[in-house]
């Protein structure tokens, strides 16, 4: 650990907060001597102070122990090339428009690759009305279900969430052309034109 890199984070993170040395301390009960020690990087923030000073800050541990806060590149833009992360533990889904740093039920998740579905495995999709009907034969029990199905399209992403043991059949409006994408929870994240 560097003593001044993390001084330097706590600093910065403060005063993008709007908050004085003497403020971060109260709220810390701990003297506003201390905190001025911390970012003259003179010492560090005891184990027991992390927790807090991450909430307080809005930054996470990980970064104020490495001393370093990095600024993603906005890639966004086009939705069609968002980022899907999904918790291995609770199945939540996150979507982000560009690079993120993603934590659920405290693991670190990666980004899901997508793979494109080969003809076996693509969705049925029907067109009905102004409406994709998109079902599949994917067998949906309790330990192996298609957790969601998104379509992408350059502004916009529609995500519906699936259940197990319900059949997979949906309806989405045709909105000309895009990506649709889904999450099997044993062989992963597909995808294929529309």
């Amino acid at each position: 650990m560097d003593a001044e890199k993390i001084g330097k984070v706590i600093k910065d993170c403060r005063k993008e907060k709007g908050m004085t040395q003497k403020e971060l301390a109260e709220k810390l009960m701990i003297s506003d001597k201390t905190i001025s020690k911390w970012e003259r990087g003179l010492g560090c923030p005891d184990i027991s102070f992390l927790t807090e000073l991450s909430k307080i800050l809005g930054v996470n541990i990980e970064n104020i122990l490495k001393g370093n806060i990095e600024i993603n590149d906005f890639i966004g833009g086009n939705m069609k090339n968002s980022k899907y992360y999904v918790c291995p533990i609770c199945g939540n889904v996150t979507i982000c428009t560009g690079n993120a740093e993603i934590s659920c039920c405290g693991k670190k998740l990666e980004a899901l690759e997508p793979k494109k579905a080969d003809e076996t495995e693509k969705l049925n999709v029907e067109q009905i009305e102004n409406d994709w009907y998109i079902s599949s034969e994917h067998p949906m029990t309790k330990e192996h279900y298609i957790s969601f199905i998104a379509f992408a399209k350059g502004d916009k992403i529609e995500i519906i969430k699936q259940y197990p043991e319900w059949n997979l059949q949906t309806r989405i409006q045709r909105r000309g052309h895009g990506k649709l994408m889904w999450y099997c929870t044993q062989h992963g994240f597909y995808y294929q034109y529309l």
